[in-house]
């Protein structure tokens, strides 16, 4: 191969030029801000902002005014659990969530902690899915918000979130999952999971970075959120700020091809993805698989190599976009709390790399991955110390 390959798309995925052909004019003639209503550039503004949000709450299974724009996943789960708390009016309050979650969800639980909130984070078992018994005897009588996760941003694992709906709803209290990894990707319906929050970003799912949204349920069991961001009363009041037309025109865009193409692109990578992992397990022994297979995303492989450490490994595959861990914590140094918290071992989070396979992945890019994979892991092996 001549160019590098891109096997990461779970830390980001490429603009779709569909998308990007969408965005374009909104740099240029089309340059208008949504909240000028007083003339045709904010009107034909505001127009594209309506098309998206109606795009975005399609692909989610909602009405398009329970849909509120933001920066990214990181605002949206922000606002959803904190302003929900808030909303809540219940002094100390108690929320309950997942080892395994983003650190944009384990990060506000830990704040939220420090000014008195109760905080349950639950131990998922070793496949990586939790146990809806223990989430069920976690629920207590203040506790506001279940926040789990659609699908791992690090093993794929994709959790029982309609049976994890149900147990919120039957204890009444309110369901908040990140479906970022997993929007796009799977079908995802906010009613028959019965969410109450969910949490989306459109650079996940080949739209522009900067861009993201909040699903909040304003149907049949209407919930309010305290807002986190003040300052002009955008998006019903929930999240001030000018609106970004060009990336919530791109994120609509996406959603809509998302909507047509879902299905065929996840059984195409599902083949992907299987042919490279039964290339490494026959020709790489000590091969482990971390996190369950049965339930995960097609696009994910995300093993551990018995004997060799990882960073040395992406050294040496200089060609190959690939990770250790989550994009969002590579920063911090250290293992993987993902991992960690499903119980693999020390050595063997050393050498975990993360395949994600996305759109633009082709089956030849896949064999020289593995080819190259298995050439490089047998020659670190054989030059290791005894």
């Amino acid at each position: 191969m001549t160019k590098a390959i891109y096997l990461d798309y779970h830390a980001t995925t490429p603009v779709d030029p569909r998308v990007l052909n969408v965005m374009l004019p909104f740099f240029g003639a089309k340059f208008g801000n949504a909240a000028s209503t007083s003339h045709s550039f904010g009107w034909e503004a505001e127009g594209a902002v309506e098309v998206a949000r109606k795009r975005v709450a399609g692909l989610a299974g909602a009405a398009a005014h329970e849909i509120v724009f933001t920066s990214g996943a990181t605002e949206s789960n922000n606002l959803a659990i904190k302003g929900a708390l808030m909303a809540a009016g219940v002094r100390g309050g108690h929320i309950i969530t997942v080892a395994t979650e983003h650190k944009a969800v384990l990060d506000t639980a830990e704040r939220l902690a420090e000014s008195g909130c109760g905080v349950t984070i639950l131990a998922p078992r070793a496949d990586g899915l939790i146990d809806l018994d223990e989430l069920r005897d976690a629920i207590l009588p203040n506790t506001v918000v279940v926040s789990v996760m659609y699908a791992n941003n690090e093993i794929g694992v994709i959790q029982p979130v309609r049976e994890i709906g149900a147990i919120c709803r039957e204890k009444q209290v309110l369901f908040h999952c990140d479906a970022v990894q997993a929007f796009g990707k799977i079908p995802v319906n906010v009613e028959a999971d019965q969410i109450d929050l969910m949490s989306v970003s459109a650079h996940k799912m080949y739209g522009p970075k900067g861009v993201g949204a909040l699903y909040v349920r304003r149907r049949n069991r209407r919930l309010h959120l305290v807002p986190q961001m003040d300052g002009g009363g955008h998006e019903g009041g929930l999240r001030s700020g000018t609106l970004n037309v060009p990336g919530i025109a791109g994120f609509g865009e996406a959603c809509a091809i998302a909507a047509v193409e879902m299905g065929a692109e996840c059984e195409r990578l599902r083949g992907l993805r299987d042919r490279l992992k039964r290339r490494l397990e026959e020709d790489i022994p000590g091969l482990h698989v971390n996190g369950s297979m049965e339930h995960r995303l097609t696009g994910n492989l995300n093993v551990s190599f018995e004997g060799v450490d990882g960073d040395a490994l992406l050294v040496a595959l200089p060609e190959l976009a690939v990770s250790t861990g989550s994009a969002c914590n590579s920063h911090g140094g250290g293992g993987s709390h993902v991992l960690e918290a499903i119980g693999v071992s020390p050595a063997l989070i050393q050498s975990a790399t993360r395949f994600g396979l996305g759109r633009f992945t082709t089956e030849e890019e896949i064999d020289y991955a593995a080819g190259r994979v298995v050439e490089v892991v047998s020659k670190l092996r054989a030059d290791a110390p005894v």
